[in-house]
């Protein structure tokens, strides 16, 4: 089966006053779904107050990030589905709970993940 990362930036996540409980609600509960049928993987959001840095291989901690990558932040969840479809299906799940359009990409075939 394939992993796939569904997501989506902070700013697509437009929530009138008032609503933030039950957006949080619904995507716990496809999250619980997704657990209950056996695809769930790893989600969660990234903490935006926690500035990104770089570490290289001499253990050198550089504050920032690549340039392409300045923007990388909302949420993610990562599932292992029998198909691209299915991958689909998932994201529109959790794009009615959010309530915003979900991006998916399917993970390269690793044989030791």
């Amino acid at each position: 089966m394939t992993k796939y990362l569904i997501s989506f930036p902070s700013g697509a996540m437009v929530i009138p006053d008032g609503d933030l409980q039950a957006v949080s609600d619904a995507s716990h509960t496809v999250v619980q779904e997704a657990k209950d049928a056996g695809v769930w993987v790893f989600g969660g959001g990234i903490d935006e107050s926690v500035p990104p840095v770089m570490v290289d291989g001499d253990r050198t901690v550089t504050a920032g990030t690549y340039p392409q990558t300045t923007q990388l932040e909302g949420g993610y969840a990562v599932l292992e589905l029998p198909s691209h479809e299915a991958a689909l299906e998932w994201a529109a799940k959790l794009a009615v709970a959010c309530r915003c359009a979900q991006e998916v990409r399917a993970f390269g075939y690793d044989p030791a993940s």
